[in-house]
């Protein structure tokens, strides 16, 4: 979209906005509020469809609803689970205002942006920030290691006068660990408006992070529980929760174990559902988010489709999911 598309859509989503509804969203969250809401396992976003490929706002709403009422205290919005490959400009902004309309606020609000150019992103801040989100991850390009780590502070920085910032590690998947660390220890140092920080790399580069970062941004993992309890010792708040979507009870039950420091019922928790969860809904066709999006279906959150040229599941692997949560006692 062009710079001046761009304003127009910009615009014609502010037209749409009851400031009167978001004032009490005005008052900006110090670090220890973020970290606090941060602190829980954290439903992410997963744009929901219709069948013919236009967005379901309804769904959208009762997915928010659905999140909100499991004890999730923060609304995520991703460029992955969200499906910002699959969304235009405009539909981004309108997600991000219809989570914030929805979340009411009950939870905080990230907003997230795509891997767009700074001023881009910037325009994207001072929009977020207008509708109520209350922090933006944010996702630097780096096409052919195009970026410098002083060049990614930078861009962190501009963003962070408007809006305060979440990094996410996953630019860094392929730039190595020396590069992920080395920027990170550039922005901490240079960048007072970071707050937080998603982690798509884990494991080892997950504890480093953990002991760089911690004391002054509030760390979540993504994906997974084990992912977390990796990081955990080292300084890790949170986690991107997959069940607290769907079947808040696991979630919630490996919550209350990390915070009564009960590390074996963790474990076995991990155990006994997330590794057989994630290692079927694999092998499914079109990939684990597909398989996501055949479980809100049956949980009756949102429905199975997802835009093309994405697969949906059929009948047939609806079928073959259900049995499999069924035997393991989640549907």
């Amino acid at each position: 979209m062009s710079k001046l598309l761009y304003a127009i859509a910009f615009l014609r989503m502010l037209e749409k906005l009851d400031y009167r509804r978001y004032t009490f969203m005005k008052k900006k969250m110090n670090k220890s509020e973020i970290r606090e809401f941060l602190s829980c396992p954290v439903a992410s976003i997963r744009t929901p469809f219709n069948k013919d490929g236009g967005i379901d706002f309804d769904s959208l709403r009762k997915y928010v609803e659905f999140s909100i009422n499991a004890g999730s205290k923060t609304m995520l919005i991703t460029h992955g689970d969200s499906l910002f490959t699959l969304l235009s400009d405009e539909e981004i902004g309108e997600i991000t205002r219809v989570v914030v309309e929805q979340t009411a606020g009950r939870a905080m609000v990230c907003a997230a942006t795509n891997a767009w150019n700074t001023y881009k992103t910037v325009d994207f801040a001072k929009y977020s920030r207008e509708v109520g989100a209350d922090i933006l991850m944010v996702m630097s390009p780096d096409w052919g290691h195009s970026c410098t780590p002083e060049s990614i502070a930078e861009h962190y920085a501009a963003v962070a006068a408007h809006i305060p910032v979440m990094v996410v590690t996953n630019i860094f998947i392929h730039r190595g660990i020396n590069f992920g660390l080395e920027t990170l220890r550039i922005a901490s140092e240079k960048v007072d408006g970071i707050v937080a920080i998603k982690d798509d790399m884990c494991n080892d580069f997950g504890r480093k992070m953990s002991l760089l970062v911690h004391n002054k941004w509030a760390v979540i993992a993504g994906g997974q529980k084990q992912h977390h309890l990796n990081a955990y010792p080292y300084g890790c708040d949170g986690y991107l929760s997959t069940f607290i979507t769907f079947k808040p009870d696991i979630a919630n039950a490996y919550w209350a174990a990390i915070q009564s420091n009960d590390i074996i019922k963790a474990k076995n928790i991990i155990r006994d559902y997330d590794f057989p969860y994630f290692n079927f809904i694999a092998t499914l066709q079109g990939g684990f988010d597909a398989g996501m999006h055949g479980v809100y279906e049956l949980f009756h959150i949102a429905k199975r489709w997802r835009r093309k040229p994405y697969y949906s599941l059929n009948d047939e692997e609806m079928e073959k999911l259900a049995g499999f949560l069924c035997q393991k006692g989640i549907l």
